[in-house]
């Protein structure tokens, strides 16, 4: 019986092992790392899933996409494709899932217990002391840990996948800006071809009589002009290219990729904007993101309640052991006493942050509606203008240019009109080009302003075409 007695703690003492052994089993990483969500979330909004880069498998299966991908001309859905699965600073952005899944288990597990070992020596007794504390509070709080670090997890998902549908819309929009570039760069070749042409034919004439010093000059100065801003137009059509290679994540031979000679035609009719208000409360992940905070921080003020009071709290196993005495066996609580620190400015910090958290969700729903106006309304109204420039302004320009033509040829109108009117019309072309690009940007920027973290627009401006035609 008195050896039964004497086993009964060292039972108790393998079953609080046990126990703790079981609950820190149950805390282990998922197979995907959360990616597998952040992928779905980020294939909904743009049509294409996010991949982690781990393994140099993973690298040469990207790398063959890519080939593939860049072996025709590229079209915006190939470039948000090939920066999701190539761009290294979505990859290094992939890691704040492992940081915060590691958060996430190490919640789940038990704080390791502690020993401790002390040995006295008087005359010839020697008293030796031994014991093993487990954190009892930290096994109580444990479930509520858990969720707290959980809902973080899945707002550390809601971030990734925000910066991976971000960079979908800027490549999208760097996209754009390169093929429009490069677009005026191929039509400023041609301008700057007809203005030597023109200039050496003001020269010629010049030369026989039939043309003024001050004519000659003026074609003259507009070769001038033609070819600065072919220089410009070509370096703008470098740098927005590099843009977008950037994006890609692309280099060595992949950044010899080939854009198409013109932008993509804008639709006959604009979407409507039936519940988009709606569609950005739902979608936005920036309002999710705040909202899930709040939840988190809602949670976290529970816990601070429970543990402002006491939260150091150990238990453990102790015996005793003394020279010629049977070994007393028995247990040890540690506690904190709350005689300086009742957790009172804990909880108020913990009610503080809360209230934060939730003005935080409502000042981020107001931005994400006005965002989402201010957006569709830019989306309109380069839909109209890229459509007015298209059907009336560069028409009535050809109409003209046909007309002075004529006129020309039937010896109604001088060189110098004629010149004078394709002047014009380069200036109407450069603008429809702007004005095309301006569009399929504002469309870019009103699908970010409904699926992702959205931003308001920049104002419209005039094109710079029709800036620098006024200033002539």
């Amino acid at each position: 019986m008195m050896r039964s007695l004497q086993q009964a703690p060292r039972l108790k003492m393998l079953a609080i092992a046990l126990s703790a052994l079981i609950l820190a089993g149950c805390a282990t990483f998922s197979s995907d790392g959360g990616l597998a969500s952040v992928s779905a979330i980020t294939k909904e909004r743009t049509g294409y899933p996010v991949q982690r880069e781990q393994a140099k498998q993973d690298r040469t299966s990207i790398e063959s996409t890519i080939r593939q991908l860049t072996a025709q001309p590229l079209t915006p859905d190939t470039a948000v494709h090939i920066a999701l699965l190539n761009n290294k600073g979505l990859q290094a952005s992939l890691a704040d899932l492992g940081i915060a899944e590691a958060d996430l288990v190490q919640a789940g597990r038990m704080r390791n217990p502690g020993f401790s070992f002390g040995r006295l020596r008087g005359g010839s007794e020697v008293e030796i002391d031994r014991s093993i504390m487990f954190d009892l509070a930290g096994l109580l709080t444990m479930p509520m840990r858990s969720e707290i670090e959980g809902r973080r997890f899945e707002q550390a998902k809601l971030q990734a996948a925000s910066q991976a549908i971000q960079l979908a819309a800027d490549s999208r929009k760097a996209y754009f800006n390169a093929v429009a570039a490069q677009q005026t760069a191929l039509y400023m070749e041609q301008v700057a071809s007809a203005a030597e042409a023109g200039a050496e034919l003001a020269q010629q004439m010049t030369r026989v009589g039939n043309w003024s010093r001050l004519d000659q000059a003026r074609e003259q100065v507009f070769y001038a002009n033609a070819i600065a801003q072919l220089a410009r137009a070509r370096h703008n059509a470098t740098a927005s290219r590099e843009q977008l290679t950037r994006h890609l994540g692309l280099w060595g031979r992949d950044t010899a990729y080939t854009l198409p000679a013109r932008l993509p035609d804008i639709p006959t009719a604009p979407n409507d904007a039936l519940n988009i208000e709606s569609q950005a409360m739902a979608q936005r992940l920036d309002v999710n993101m705040a909202r899930r905070d709040a939840e988190a921080t809602a949670k976290a003020l529970g816990f601070t309640h429970v543990s402002g009071f006491i939260n150091v709290f150990d238990a453990g196993y102790a015996n005793k052991s003394t020279t010629g005495k049977p070994r007393e066996n028995g247990y040890e609580i540690s506690l904190e006493l709350p005689l300086f620190d009742w957790g009172g400015a804990r909880v108020a910090r913990a009610e503080a942050t809360y209230m934060q958290a939730v003005h935080r969700v409502a000042d981020t729903a107001v931005k994400a509606r006005s965002e989402v106006r201010q957006a569709y309304s830019a989306y309109r109204t380069t839909h109209d203008l890229a459509r007015h420039y298209s059907q009336e302004i560069v028409p009535l320009r050809k109409k003209i240019s046909d007309e002075v033509l004529l006129r020309y040829n039937g010896m109604l109108a001088s060189v110098f009109e004629l010149l004078s009117d394709a002047r014009d019309q380069i200036n109407s072309v450069n603008a429809a080009i702007e004005a095309q690009r301006d569009f399929w940007l504002a469309e870019t920027d009103l699908q970010a302003a409904v699926n992702g973290n959205g931003g308001a627009p920049p104002p419209l401006g005039a094109p710079a075409s029709d800036a620098a035609a006024a200033a002539h």
